[in-house]
C-alpha cells in the first residue's frame, strides 16, 4: 500500500492546545499536587460550570459518554419491559446504552436531508412500552426541541438527549442538554470539547436524577460504603476534568470557527451540486456546532463515495464516514428484529455521506483545497481559488 503524505488532515487540535498549554499544564500540576484523583476538587467544579454552560442544574461526570446514556437512562428509572426509541442512524453507544438498562431499543428511520431522526417515523413506532426517545443531536445539530416537546407530551414520554456530538448547540432558543430530562454528552479527544482521553457527563435539572447518577457511577454507594444501588465504576477522572475546565472558556469561539469554516465549505460547495454533492442540510443557523461537516454524494455524482473518498486520500486529504453501517445492519444487534430495507433512509445514507476535515484552525485556502480535490474527482472546473488576505 502506498503510503500517503498528510496535506490536510481530518483533524489536528494543536490549533486548540498549543496557546493554552502552559494553563494546560499547570492544571495537570495542580491535581498532581492536590492528589485527589478520584472525584476531586476539580469535577466538582467543572460539573458545576458545564451544567451551567448547558443551561441545566446539575452535571454528573462519568467516564465516558456511553456510560452518560446508560447510567442517565437507569436514572430516569428506565428498565427491562420498556421501550426506548432511537435513530438507526447513530453511532452504537446511543443504542448500547438502551441495552444496557435492560429496556428494548425500537429504531426508526431519519430524515435524509439532516440525518437526524425523524420524529413522524417515531411517533409510529410508540407503543404503550415506550417510555422514553433519545434524540441524538447528529454532527452538532439539534433535533428541533418544539418538536420534541410535543413529542414527548403528545405520546407521554420522556425525551432524552444524546448530545455527545452537540457542545453548546443552540436551537429555537433552547441548548443542548436543556430540552429534555437529561442529556449525555462525551468529551472524547476529538470532540467540540475533548479531554485527554475518554470522558462523559449527564446533565439535568432535575435533583433525583442527578443524585442517582451520583449513586450510580460510583458502586452505588449514598455515601462510603453503604450501597443503595447496583453501580459501576465510572467516574471522571480530576485530570480530564481540569483539563476540559481550562478549554470551557474558549469553547464558545472554537465553535465559531467551526460555523465559519462550515459556511466557507456550503459557498465552495455550491458549484457541485449538479454534479450531485451537497451538504447535510443546516436547520439551525448560527446554532449548529459542527462536531463534523457532511456531505452527500448523491447517486448523481460521476463517482461514488468510496471512490470519492480514495481520490482524496490519494491528494493527502483525509475525510470520514460517520457512520457506514446503520446499527440495525450491525452484526451484534441483529437479534432485535429489524431487517435490511426496514430504514431506507439511514440505509442509503449510510453509502452517501462523506465527513469533510473540520476543526478550529482549517483555514479558509485548506477549505479551497478540499473543495478543489473534489471538483477534480468528479471532473468538475474548480472555482477560481482567490486567497484573501
Amino acid at each position: 500500500m502506498t503510503n500517503v503524505t498528510v496535506k490536510i488532515p481530518f483533524v489536528d487540535l494543536q490549533f486548540q492546545h498549543q496557546p493554552i498549554q502552559t494553563q494546560l499544564q499547570q492544571a495537570i500540576q495542580a491535581v498532581v499536587q492536590q492528589g485527589d484523583f478520584v472525584l476531586g476538587q476539580a469535577l466538582t467544579k467543572f460539573e458545576a460550570a458545564y451544567a451551567e454552560a448547558c443551561g441545566t442544574n446539575f452535571g454528573v461526570g462519568v467516564a465516558c459518554g456511553t456510560d452518560a446514556i446508560a447510567l442517565g437512562l437507569q436514572a430516569c428509572n428506565i428498565g427491562a419491559g420498556d421501550e426506548v426509541i432511537v435513530p438507526a442512524n447513530t453511532f452504537v453507544a446511543t443504542l448500547i446504552g438502551v441495552l444496557r438498562t435492560g429496556a428494548k431499543p425500537i429504531f426508526v428511520d431519519c430524515v435524509p436531508e439532516t440525518a437526524l431522526i425523524d420524529l413522524e417515523a417515531a411517533s409510529l413506532a410508540v407503543t404503550p412500552r415506550t417510555k422514553a426517545i433519545i434524540a441524538v443531536h447528529l454532527y452538532g445539530q439539534m433535533v428541533s426541541p418544539q418538536q420534541l416537546l410535543d413529542f414527548g407530551r403528545t405520546h407521554n414520554v420522556l425525551i432524552f438527549e444524546d448530545a455527545a456530538q452537540a457542545h453548546l448547540a443552540e436551537r429555537e432558543g433552547y441548548r443542548a442538554g436543556s430540552v429534555g430530562i437529561a442529556a449525555a454528552f462525551s468529551f472524547y479527544p476529538s470532540k467540540n470539547l475533548g479531554a485527554f482521553g475518554d470522558g462523559g457527563m449527564l446533565v439535568t435539572s432535575d435533583p433525583e436524577i442527578a443524585e442517582k447518577t451520583k449513586r450510580l457511577r460510583n458502586y452505588g454507594a449514598s455515601r462510603k460504603y453503604y450501597h443503595t444501588e447496583i453501580g459501576t465504576n465510572s467516574r471522571l477522572d480530576t485530570l480530564q476534568a481540569a483539563i476540559l475546565l481550562e478549554k470551557l472558556p474558549y469553547l464558545a469561539n472554537w465553535n465559531r470557527d467551526r460555523a465559519l469554516a462550515a459556511q466557507q465549505y456550503d459557498q465552495e460547495l455550491a458549484h457541485l451540486a449538479a454534479s450531485g454533492i451537497i451538504p447535510i442540510k443546516n436547520q439551525s443557523g448560527t446554532g449548529h456546532v459542527y462536531h463534523l461537516y457532511v456531505i452527500r454524494v448523491l447517486d448523481t455524482c460521476p463517482v461514488n463515495r468510496n471512490t470519492l473518498q480514495d481520490k482524496l486520500n490519494f491528494v493527502g486529504i483525509q475525510t470520514g464516514i460517520h457512520y457506514p453501517i446503520p446499527c440495525h445492519q450491525q452484526p451484534a444487534f441483529t437479534n432485535l428484529g429489524a431487517n435490511t430495507g426496514d430504514f431506507p433512509h439511514s440505509e442509503n445514507l449510510s453509502a452517501q455521506i462523506l465527513s469533510l476535515p473540520m476543526y478550529p484552525g482549517l483555514t479558509h485556502s485548506q477549505i479551497q483545497e478540499v473543495v478543489a480535490a473534489l471538483a477534480t474527482a468528479v471532473s468538475v472546473n474548480p472555482s477560481p481559488v482567490i486567497l484573501k488576505p
